[in-house]
Formats: C-alpha cells, structure tokens, sequence
C-alpha cells in the first residue's frame, strides 16, 4: 500500500511540476504584455492629431502626454507590440480637420470617424496611404465633395462607409477595382449618377456581402443585363433612387444567400417578376411606394423564411394569394394604399402565427372573417382604414391583448360599439374611429393611462360632455389629442379641465354644446389647437386662456360671443384665428397685429365696427419671406419603419368664395377674411406690404377711399374680393402685376375709370367689374371716352412712388410752419403792426367790394339799355340808376323789385305813364326814407364819443335827391328827428365829423 502511496505521490509530481512550470510561464508573458507601453511614435502623432480637431464631448480629455496612449478613451493598442490599432471616435461631436500626423500611426487597422462634423471638408487623401486599414467609417461625419480615388489602393480594407455625407460624389468608380477584399461598402448619399457602369463594378467584388446604395441618384438597373455575380451578397439596399423601368430579371439569379433586398421608393413599373419570389432565404423584401402593377404572384408562398413583406403604395391590383397564410415567420405585412380587391378571410392568416404589424389601409379589399374567429396572431399596429370591416363591429379585436395602435377609420362599421371595447387592452396608445356610424354613449367610454389619442370624429356618439370628462376613474388620463367632432354631444363645457393638462389637440366642434367657455380651460397649458366651432356656446372668452401660451390654431367659428378680446396679442405663436359667424362686436382690436406668426386671420360675418388696423403689416409672417416648414399635425413617436401615426388638423376656410377644406397644405395658407362686417374708413396703405398673402377678402363692409396703390406689390395674392364696398377712384395700374391671380371682385363699388390693361385683369368676365358705372374698358362692354382714357397715362404695370414728392411736402409743410409763424407771431407780440394790420385788411376788403359791386351795376345799366324795346331817353336812364342805388344801399334790397322797376320804366312812355309810374315809385320811396336817414346818420360810435349838442330848431325840411328824379310832383319827405339827435342836413361840419355814403362804403359801415 505504501507502493502504491508512492507511486501516485511520483506520478502527481510529475503532473505538478510541469502545470507549474506552464502556469508560471503565461503570467510572466501576460504581465510582460500588460506592461507593454505605447509607442511613443504613435502618441505624438495622435497628440498632433487632437491639437487640430475640437473636442465638444472631451472625449479627448484623457489624452495627455503625461498618461500611456493605449489607455486613451478611444484607442486600442495591440498588446503583443505596443502599437496603436485601432481609433474608435465616433460621436464624440469632433470638429475640425483630420491631420496627416495618422499617417504615422503604421499599424492602424480600425479606424471611426463617424457622426461628428468636419465642416464639409474634402475626405483626405492621405488615408489612401494607411495601407494597414481593414476598416474606414467616415459616415454621417460632413465630408463633401469628390471621393478620393487614392482610397482604391487599400487593397486590404474589408469595409468602408462613406453614408450620409450629402455632398459627396464621384466621377467614376474604376478606382474601386483596387478594393478587393472589400465585404461592406456602404455608399448612401453620395452622388454616383456619373458613373453609369456601377453595377458591373460592383458585382466584381466577389467578397462583398453587404451594398448601401440608398439614394445615389442611380437611374438604371440594367435590365438588359442577364447575370450578375453577386455570389457572396446578402444585404442589398437601392431604395430611394430614380429606377423608372421593370424590375430586371438579374434578380431572380442573386444570390440564393440574399437576405435582404430594399428597392423601396423608386418609380418602377410593370409588374413583380415571379422569380423573385425564389429567393428562399429572403427574411426582407420592400417594394414600397413605386409604380408596380398587376397581381401579386401566387409564388409569395415560396418564402418560408420571410419576416417583413412590403407591398404597400403601388397599382397593385386583384386579390391576396390565399398562400400568403403559409409564411408562419411573417411578422410584417404591408400591402394598403393598392388597388387590391376581393375577400380577406381566415384563411389568408392560419399560419400567421407571428404577425404584429399589419397595413391594409386604403384598399377594396373585405375583411370577411366570422364573428366567432379566433386569429392565431397578436398585433401591435392594425392599419385598417378605408376598407370594408362593418357593418358589425369586428369581435376578433377582443383577442387582441397586445395591441397600441388601431386605425379603423372609414371602415362601414355602424351600429352601437361593445362595451369590451374601451377596456380590454391595457396596451392602446392611439384609437382612431373616426368616419363612421357609431353609435355610443360617451358617459361610459373609459380610457386607460396609456391611451394619447382617441378620434371618434364623424361618428354618431351622444351624451353631456360634462359626464365624460368628470369621471374619476379618467383623472390620471395622458390624453394628447381628443377630437370628437361632428357628433351628437351636449351640455355644458365641464370645469374639469385640470384633469386634462396633457391635452395638445382638442376638437369639440359641430357638436349641441352650449354654455360658456369655462375659466379652468386655462389649465390645459400644453394645448396647441382650441377648436370649438359650429356649437351654441355664448359670452366671452375667458382671460384664463391667456395661460395656454402655446395655443397655434384657435378655431371659434359659428358660436355666440360678442368682444375680441384685448389679450389675444399675447398669444404669439397663434398661427390660425378663426372667429367667424360668431356675432362679435366692437372694433378689432390693434393687439391682433402683435400676432407675428399669424397665416390665417378669419374674423367674417360679425358685426365688426370702426377701421381696419393700419399695423397689419407688423405681422411678419405673412410680409416676410419665411419657411413653409411648419406643421398642423401631431406626430404619433415612431410606430413601424416607414409608417407613423399622426393626427391632422383640417379647418374649413373660404379663400375664394366657397369653403374649403384644408388639412396638410393649411400650412401653405396666407388669408385675411374680414368680409361681411361694418368696418368704415379706408384700406389701410400698410396693407401693401403683406408681400406674402395670398387671399384677401374685404368685401361687403363699408369702406371708402381709393385701392391702395401698391396693391401690385402684393405678388402672392391669388384672391381678391374688394366688392360691395364704397372705393371710389381708378384701379391702381399696379394691380396686372398680380399673375398669380385667380379671383377678382371690384363689384359695386363707385370705381371710375378705364381697367388698366394687363393679361391677368383681362382674364375676368364682366361681373369682377359690375355695379361700378363710371368704371370703363375690357372686359366691361362700356368703351372709354378720351378724357376717361387720359386718367390711365401709366403705364402698364407701373406703380407710381409717392416716395419721389415726399421731399416736396415735407419741404412746403416745413416752410408754411415757418412762414405762418414768422408773420403771426410778429402780429401777436406787436400790438401796434396788429392793429394796422387788421385796418389794412378791412380797408382792402372793402375797396374790393365796392369797386366789385359799381362794375356790377354798370354791366346792368348796359344790359337794360339793350334789352328795351323803346329807346330810353337820358332822364329814365337817370330814374333806373337812382333806382339801382336805392335797392344798393339798403340793408333789404331785393334784385327782383329792382328789376321790376327798371322794367317798368322802360316800358312807360312819357306822356302817357310818366304819372302812374311816378306814383307807384313815390309809394316805395316813402318806404325807404327811414333806412336813408340811418345810411347818412354818423356812425354810433362816433355820435356817442362826440360831444353831445344842444337840439336846435328844423329850419327847412329835407329833400331827397330822388324827389328831382321823379319830377315836380314829388312832395318833399321831412327827415324824422331821433331824439338826442340832430338830422344830418342840419348838422354843421365844424360841430361833428359827419361821414358820407361813400365813406360808409370804404369803411365797411353799411350793412347790406
């Protein structure tokens, strides 16, 4: 026993010492590799290397001098020799320049670049030299222009990736022969339409198993060529490029090792070749969004191995083949947005087992399944819309515990929805019904938390809002977008909004609520789009909404509210306001030209008042030239490949007299709509300089003045409507310079003038010019006049610059402010130049008048003379002019006696009238005689600062020159004695200054 002992004790010691001797051996060699330093050769030129590049990540950070470069983040080092092997930083946000120093870095096999940003500098051509590289990424890192050829010598690189520098490109791709180990090439993005022999370069490289060519601008796949020899190829991407041809048949005689093929996005037509379809070990196959036709082939069931099958947005046609049910790997299917027709039924999915993602969307097809069936799969995302499920609500839906995405829109179903519906998932994220006819009572729809879209539009859903909004079992709700509009809901709006701060898109229109709009709507704080239209709310808008700072489209059509209110300026993100047929009154208010952003500003048929804002133009959107980059549309996170989800906007606008519904091209919209309404004044000048809007419509107001000149410069304007207005004067000549213009009303307005001549104006028929009736010119039928055509001496197209006058007036205002203060200012500090001033100007106004009126009477006197039938002796020439002064002199005198009397005269002959006329002109004369005695009485004022007189005895009475005139038998009048006066004939000169006739004449005395 003890032999034995010492036999087994010897063999362990000679199976012990050599373990120690092994074991002793490799952690000497380890620890000899571990204390392998870098090269210094190597760390200086990566150290040349970081002083030339920008570091935003300090990745770069641990690159010093001081440390061992194989310790570098970023750097590997082969341990065997101490030399740098590998350069791994990618997205490590570097910018700058990639200096030649890495030419010294001799053993670098792996070198990433990728995902930073090197200012759209040429790739290198030095890299073409770094023989050692088996792997180059320069991808998505902003390298332009021409891809060197000297990366052709690096004859042992296995892969390079070039993609997502967008402005790359080569003039040929011969270079490329040198590559001949190459296994990856990834290529997308860069420009390769100059080199027209691509394919037969690339299917030369007998290694290469993967090929990124995605959007090259490749135009031709050969389809004249019989074979290629892609022999190793299992990876081939050509989506997005310019194919306009038949698939080619090249395909069927791939590789049998192809796994994944992409000609997704391209214009291919005919039909899908059969043979493609054998390529049995294809898991990915996307022929999406081309001009393919015809069936799908019956051989799709050739593919045991496919996992991802798409079809979708082609022409084409028939049915499914009902062996699509034998792919059970199949976990994509996307064939919607085709012509397909025909029945789905079980049949179609009995082995689709895997099934998640499922796009028939947009289709004839008929989903005919029993309503007791089962589906052997659970979806995720179930594109449904636009084909027909109904009538009945699809009771397979139930079985579908893992599904978060459901577009069931516009699918015929009508009827009362299942109460399972609203709670059997706890998965749904986006539930859209929409465009239906069903029926449901929202007061019992519960959502879960994960729920963020739910429309139920166009639907026949009933029941107070209130109640649904309220339920506590909703309050932990995450709802984004709710839009349950053109349904059946009533009541008030709840006050439970705070429950719903997540909300970003709410539609409650063409609904039967009523009520106000409550305060707490101010909660929701992340909205983007109000709309309420089409509804019976009343009052005002509450100023809690001032809160939801983000608000972009307000859509308050058709209600009951009354005042624009002062705050909506604050609301500067508001892109879209529509406020129509809602009864507003009062003025717009100026604050809504603080709504830079705003594209639509809709504020038709109310009872508007006051003048249109001259400060329209501060709204810099629609006067500034601007990005159209803009959405109305929420986006649902990424759904499935290129598939998303996402709710849209659609809001009903007039921009040419009819109403239009505008969804993804609202944000192309340029309109302000302020027709039917009471605005007054004019069209604001400023207007003009909305160089960016597209309809206008001011019409049926009560605006006056002119069209504003520079109306032309409006060159985006594709709609016009300025009818039932009060404008008056020309069409400005500027406005043929509006080519985009489809629509033009100027009717009934008080417009005048000829059209101006311009290819566009022309193009209206007559009625864009009706009810202006001094207007003239084609298209009316009224021709212009000579003096109507000289208003329109501009020329065609011209817009005259006031800018040119403006020096003039501001020169003449300058100078009259100066001149009016030189003369009135010396008259009002300088009491004495005012008074003879004002003397001065009444004696000149007055020697004008009277010299005004003698010529008068002179122009009579000789119309008289020529107008009497008997030739007027001296005396009854005497007689009329006597006459004339009397009626000239008294404060009543009336031309018609006058004239009266002159006739009268002339007509009487001496002997045989001479006495009935005395005698009727005696009886007139005795009526003028008080009014002569107050002519030649002294002025008052005069008589009351004169020292008053004694009265002194009438020694003879007073005679009227006229009394001479009439002959002997008129009978001397005595003057009447005022008291405390003395008649003037009694006067004498030396006691009074007395005035006379014509002096009172001069001075202004008399009063006439």
């Amino acid at each position: 026993m003890a032999a034995s002992f010492a036999i087994h004790h010897v063999l362990f010691l000679v199976w012990f010492l050599p373990a120690i001797f092994s074991l002793s051996f490799f952690f000497f060699k380890a620890e000899s590799i571990s204390n392998v330093s870098c090269y210094e050769k190597d760390k200086q030129a990566l150290l040349t290397l970081k002083r030339g590049l920008t570091n935003h990540e300090h990745v770069l950070s641990s690159w010093s001098d001081h440390k061992d470069c194989c310790i570098w983040d970023g750097v590997l080092c082969d341990k065997k020799i101490g030399r740098v092997s590998e350069l791994h930083l990618n997205n490590s946000r570097l910018v700058g320049e990639i200096s030649g120093s890495l030419l010294q870095v001799e053993h670098l096999n792996y070198l990433n670049l990728s995902y930073n940003d090197f200012n759209c500098t040429p790739i290198p051509t030095f890299l073409g030299s770094m023989f050692s590289l088996t792997h180059l990424d320069l991808s998505s890192a902003n390298f332009c222009g021409l891809i060197p050829h000297q990366l052709g010598n690096l004859s042992s690189l296995r892969s390079l990736s070039l993609g997502n520098n967008s402005n790359l490109y080569v003039d040929n791709l011969r270079w490329m022969s040198g590559l001949s180990a190459i296994q990856y090439l990834n290529l997308t993005s860069a420009d390769l339409h100059r080199e027209v022999d691509w394919l037969q370069i690339m299917s030369k490289f007998s290694s290469l198993s993967e090929l990124h060519l995605k959007n090259c601008q490749l135009d031709s796949l050969n389809p004249t060529l019989g074979f290629v020899n892609f022999t190793s190829l299992q990876y081939l991407d050509l989506s997005f490029n310019l194919f306009s041809h038949e698939i080619p048949n090249w395909f069927s005689n791939l590789s049998t090792s192809v796994l994944w093929l992409s000609l997704f996005h391209n214009s291919l037509k005919g039909g899908i070749p059969p043979s493609i379809f054998n390529l049995e070990k294809l898991e990915f196959l996307d022929l999406g969004r081309n001009s393919l036709n015809g069936p799908i082939p019956s051989s799709l069931g050739n593919l045991p191995h496919m996992r991802s099958l798409f079809l979708d947005q082609n022409q084409l046609n028939g049915t499914i083949p009902k062996n699509l049910g034998l792919l059970s790997k199949l976990e994509t299917l996307f064939v919607g947005k085709n012509s397909l027709t025909g029945t789905v039924d079980e049949r179609h999915f009995r082995k689709l087992s895997n099934l998640k993602n499922l796009y028939v969307s947009e289709t004839g097809l008929f989903f005919s399944v029993n309503s007791n069936w089962v589906p052997p799969f659970q979806l995720d995302y179930a594109y449904m819309s636009s084909i027909k499920i109904g009538p009945k609500f699809p009771s397979w839906l139930q079985s579908q515990r893992s599904l978060s995405y459901l577009e069931m829109s516009m699918s015929g179903i009508s009827g009362k929805a299942p109460g399972w519906f609203w709670n059997w998932t706890s998965n749904i994220t986006y539930i859209n019904l929409s465009n239906n006819h069903i029926e449901y009572d929202v007061s019992d729809i519960f959502l879960s938390s994960t729920v963020k879209v739910l429309n139920i539009a166009n639907n026949s859903f009933y029941g107070p809002i209130s109640t649904f909004l309220c339920q506590k079992k909703m309050r932990k709700n995450k709802l984004e977008v709710l839009d349950a509009s053109n349904n059946l809901l009533s009541g008030e709006l709840s006050h439970c909004w705070k429950f719903w701060q997540s909300l970003i898109h709410l539609n409650l229109g063409n609904n039967n609520l009523v009520g106000r709009i409550p305060y707490s709507m101010g909660a929701l704080v992340n909205l983007q789009s109000l709309r309420l239209q089409n509804n019976s709310i009343y009052g005002g808008i509450p100023s809690s909404l001032k809160k939801c700072s983000n608000l972009r489209l307000i859509d308050m059509g058709n209600n009951h509210l009354f005042i624009i209110p002062l705050w909506i300026g604050e609301m500067t993100n508001l892109l879209v306001l529509r406020l129509r047929l809602s009864e507003f009154k009062g003025y717009i208010p100026q604050q809504i030209c603080q709504l830079s952003s705003l594209r639509v500003l809709d504020l038709a048929n109310n009872s508007l008042s006051g003048s249109i804002p001259n400060c329209l133009k501060n709204i810099s959107a629609m006067a500034l030239p601007g990005s159209y980059d803009i959405s109305f549309s929420y986006y649902v996170p990424f759904v499935y490949w290129n598939i998303y989800a996402y709710y849209v906007e659609d809001v009903q606008l007039n921009p040419k007299g009819k109403e239009m519904e505008y969804e993804e091209n609202l944000k192309l919209v340029m309109l302000i709509d302020l027709s039917s309404n009471n605005l007054s004044g004019s069209i604001p000048t400023e207007i003009s300089d909305l160089s960016e809007l597209r309809f206008l419509n001011l019409s049926r107001n009560h605006l006056m003045g002119k069209i504003p000149e520079k109306i032309g410069s409006m060159k985006e304007l594709e709609s016009v409507d300025l009818s039932r207005n009060h404008l008056s004067g020309e069409i400005p000549p500027s406005m043929s310079n509006l080519t985009f213009l489809s629509l033009l009303d100027l009717s009934y307005n008080n417009l005048s003038g000829k059209i101006p001549l311009g290819t566009q104006l022309q193009s209206f028929d007559a009625l864009s010019y009706i009810g202006n009736p001094q207007l003239c010119g084609d298209p009316l039928p009224k021709s212009c006049t000579i003096e109507e055509q000289s208003l329109n001496r501009s020329p065609i197209g011209s817009v005259k610059d006031d800018s040119k006058n403006s020096s003039f007036y501001i020169g003449m205002g300058v100078g009259f402010t100066t001149g009016f203060w030189v003369i009135c200012g010396s008259l009002f500090f300088n009491r004495t130049w005012r008074h003879a001033y004002y003397r001065f100007a009444d004696e000149i106004k007055d020697w004008i008048y009277v010299t005004a009126m003698r010529k008068l009477n002179l122009l009579e006197k000789l119309r008289v003379y020529l107008s009497c039938e008997n030739s007027c002796n001296p005396r009854q020439l005497q007689l009329e002019a006597d006459i004339n002064k009397f009626f000239l002199y008294t404060r009543d005198a009336d031309e018609a006696k006058a004239e009266e009397f002159n006739e009268m005269v002339c007509k009487a002959s001496l002997t045989d009238q001479q006495k009935q006329v005395q005698e009727k002109i005696h009886a007139q004369i005795k009526s003028f005689s008080t009014c002569i005695s107050e002519i030649l009485l002294p002025y008052t004022k005069r008589i009351d600062e004169a020292q008053e007189l004694p009265p002194q005895p009438i020694v003879a009475p007073c005679q009227s020159g006229l009394g001479f005139a009439v002959g002997k038998n008129g009978q001397p009048t005595d003057c009447p004695a005022k008291q405390g006066i003395q008649p003037v004939c009694n006067l004498k000169h030396e006691n009074i200054w007395v005035e006379t006739l014509e002096t009172k004449l001069i001075k202004g005395y008399v009063k006439f």
